[in-house]
């Protein structure tokens, strides 16, 4: 299991803090480490609700919660598929949407992120250089074509402003306007 890079987590918390986030989704929880750096940007009154396939990473990620400081009621942990879980969230709710789960996804997941998201929301997808080979002319598994699909949807789109950070294995980043 990878867990986002010092410099991504750095960087989303610096988007929750000047997005003065109170409301935030992360799909693919891990371990914590992700849900940490998001949690410690957000308004003290604000919570974090993460998303992931695996009960028992979800586990892992509570109790590095607790021992980060944070309050339990500081973290709305939800198992299950995360395109299950995300047409249950409330549309518009949500200051930032952290996607790090099924690369395969992505895409599906920036739709349901439009919905989620206020005006001015930022929606973020880590791991989109795929290790150099999105930007490779060399034969392209599914998971990169799917990346690149991601990559020009957002980049075309009308309703976000993009930016893609250098950190980690690429922080693609997007505000809705």
């Amino acid at each position: 299991m990878r867990a986002v890079s010092p410099g991504t987590g750095d960087a989303l918390r610096l988007l929750a803090a000047v997005s003065g986030a109170r409301a935030v989704v992360e799909i693919g929880t891990g371990t914590g480490v992700s849900g940490i750096h998001l949690l410690t940007g957000m308004r003290p009154d604000a919570v974090l609700t993460t998303v992931d396939i695996e009960p028992e990473r979800q586990q892992f990620a509570r109790q590095a919660f607790r021992l980060a400081g944070f309050a339990a009621n500081r973290t709305r942990i939800i198992p299950g598929h995360a395109l299950d879980v995300l047409t249950r969230l409330t549309d518009g709710g949500y200051d930032l949407v952290f996607c790090d789960g099924d690369r395969l996804e992505y895409l599906e997941c920036l739709a349901e992120s439009l919905r989620l998201l206020r005006p001015g929301g930022l929606v973020c997808f880590a791991g989109v250089f795929a290790g150099g080979r999105t930007v490779d002319s060399a034969a392209a598994p599914t998971e990169v074509r799917r990346l690149r699909e991601l990559l020009r949807a957002v980049r075309e789109s009308h309703q976000l402003a993009p930016a893609l950070l250098p950190v980690g294995d690429g922080l693609l980043c997007a505000a809705r306007v």
